[in-house]
């Protein structure tokens, strides 16, 4: 396969990445999210993977941005290509359960909560009107802009969105092994309080069932005036039919093959449901000699931290593919 399945058509002459942060409590499950070394640490994964991001390493604890079995974590892919393209990336924090280690933009959200038992985004519609205003300033500096995520546990949130909005989804996981049964769980219950509620605005649908990062994204997207790539997998599937359902156009996605061939998520499928298309990029890392970073071919982290936007946006900006995977080769091997 190529670097990229389709080349888009964009040009940029002022492009920038921004990242939103946030948490939900859903992480905490035991089993739900492998996006962190415990269920409680998960909760500290973006704020690690911003200060991998900004500065080259986690100076704040004494770990490697790899998972228990070795794998680069997909933040160490982002911070090849700002190192790469020496474009540095606004970090947004939309609800976060601890304060972060690098400087942030602020929209004052809380971390979401578990949807099975209240409101998980109590404040779900200003935190939609915050982010259109970080929509329209960026608007004023920038004419592409390569919107990422990361939030652990935002598949199963983004899951019952989904499900909530009308669409027969299943999702991806950070787990080589999907754990399906346990999502499914989680989602049916949400499910059932949505339901019981009536509700079926989409700003309310994420007010009961969904993470922080979504309202904040969906506002940024629906205001800002230039070109726009949501980069992130099924969590940026969610937003996208959340724009959709309030009447905007959903943004073109970015994200790795690694999302689009797992078989448990039905990638493709849902975006062509939701009515948007998607670049996929494929890195090549099953023949370069790294182990670890050939557990994404089996199904491990797959996606995060804006990792296939950001590949996208050095090759659009002029970096060839064996650039790109060579300078993310050198940063991995550099810490391991």
């Amino acid at each position: 396969m190529p670097f990229v399945s389709e080349m888009p058509d964009i040009r940029a002459e002022n492009p920038v990445m921004a990242l939103v942060l946030g948490n939900t409590m859903l992480s905490t499950i035991p089993g739900l999210s492998g996006a962190g070394p415990s269920p409680e640490k998960t909760l500290l994964t973006p704020i690690l993977d911003a200060e991998l991001v900004a500065t080259g390493a986690i100076s704040s604890m004494p770990i490697k941005p790899n998972t228990p079995t070795g794998c680069p974590t997909p933040a160490t892919i982002t911070r090849s290509m700002t190192t790469l393209t020496g474009i540095s990336p606004l970090f947004i924090n939309a609800g976060l359960a601890s304060p972060p280690t690098v400087p942030c933009m602020d929209v004052y959200g809380r971390p979401g909560g578990d949807p099975r038992s209240a409101d998980a985004v109590p404040d779900a519609h200003e935190l939609y009107r915050k982010g259109g205003m970080i929509g329209r300033f960026l608007s004023r500096y920038s004419d592409l802009l390569v919107l990422g995520e990361c939030v652990p546990g935002g598949t199963t949130t983004a899951l019952i969105v989904l499900r909530a909005l009308g669409y027969s989804a299943s999702v991806s996981s950070s787990y080589a092994r999907n754990p399906i049964a346990l999502k499914e769980s989680v989602c049916r219950e949400a499910i059932g309080r949505i339901d019981a509620a009536g509700v079926s605005d989409p700003l309310d649908i994420i007010r009961m069932a969904g993470d922080p990062m979504m309202p904040v994204a969906a506002g940024i997207a629906d205001t800002y005036e230039g070109r726009i790539l949501l980069a992130g997998g099924t969590q940026m599937l969610a937003v996208a039919a959340a724009l959709e359902a309030i009447g905007g156009r959903p943004p073109h996605i970015a994200t790795t093959v690694y999302v689009r061939d797992d078989p448990s998520a039905g990638f493709p499928r849902t975006l062509q449901e939701i009515g948007t298309t998607a670049y996929y990029l494929d890195p090549g890392f099953s023949g370069i000699g790294h182990a670890g970073l050939a557990r994404y071919c089996i199904g491990e982290v797959k996606e995060g931290m804006g990792a296939g936007g950001a590949m996208l946006l050095a090759h659009l900006m002029g970096f060839s593919p064996d650039e790109i995977t060579r300078t993310i080769i050198e940063f991995v091997s550099g810490y391991t």
